[in-house]
């Protein structure tokens, strides 16, 4: 399978599971995170929940082919599809979610950490948002939530430039919680998400509902307003000739568009 649930001990983990194709992400796997999530919410025994990857690979992002091939779905007014489902879901969690990263985080591989409530990074990992490179704008209200967090200037230059960054700099910009050897990654995030289990629940939801405050239905806002832009710029030349260039294996060329 390449989504991987599994629940103990007052833990949910959720685990990218398609390392022959970089753990990219296709809607089947969307729609499956979205339902755990979902079943989570309502699940008394889950007092935590952990999202990670492989040691050599968080996610490469979307699956382009997948992606392309459900574009005229994912762009109608009305539609509702899986990968929105999962960032709602995530952003409407009242219980603690922690993300544990190792290697690449790729397009909304970092858009999703902005949701979680800890994040832990492997020393090899390496954060990008491509949206801008792709012909795209940013999703998921990342707009809003990354320079919240690092600050304006910061997030500009990451999200204009599309450029990855290292688990360094996403420590020094104040993005994530701490940066350890791939080795320790995975017990330190499991033991982070075992202490939040044995506290009580009511408190832990008490406490990231009032930190959050009406941050959520400000982010559900934010993402309808991304969601119309990204929709259509879908189906804009420039994102035509960066998919186009990506199957071909060249640089686009965007000199041609104004």
């Amino acid at each position: 399978m390449d989504i991987l649930t599994h629940k103990e001990n007052g833990i949910l983990t959720i685990n990218f599971n398609r390392p022959e194709k970089k753990n990219a992400i296709t809607q089947a796997m969307y729609q499956a995170m979205a339902d755990a999530l979902r079943d989570a919410e309502t699940d008394v025994t889950v007092r935590a929940i952990l999202i990670t990857g492989k040691p050599e690979i968080f996610t490469a992002g979307n699956d382009l082919e997948d992606f392309m091939k459900n574009a005229r779905s994912l762009a109608e007014p009305e539609a509702v599809p899986p990968v929105y489902q999962f960032m709602q879901a995530l952003n409407e969690s009242g219980k603690p979610v922690i993300a544990a990263v190792s290697g690449a985080a790729v397009g909304i591989g970092t858009t999703l950490l902005m949701h979680c409530d800890m994040i832990y990074l492997a020393e090899n990992a390496k954060l990008s948002m491509p949206f801008t490179q792709l012909g795209l704008c940013p999703e998921f209200a990342s707009s809003m939530i990354f320079q919240q967090i690092v600050g304006y200037q910061r997030a500009a230059e990451k999200l204009m430039l599309g450029e990855a960054f290292s688990a360094a700099e996403a420590f020094e910009m104040g993005f994530v919680n701490k940066v350890l050897p791939l080795e320790e990654l995975l017990p330190y995030a499991q033991q982070q998400a075992a202490k939040l289990a044995a506290l009580p629940a009511a408190s832990i939801r008490a406490t990231k509902r009032l930190m959050k405050g009406n941050q959520p239905a400000a982010i559900s806002t934010k993402m309808a307003e991304e969601n119309k832009y990204f929709s259509a710029m879908l189906n804009a030349p420039e994102a035509k000739e960066a998919f186009m260039a990506f199957f071909q294996k060249r640089k686009p060329d965007f000199s041609q568009f104004n």
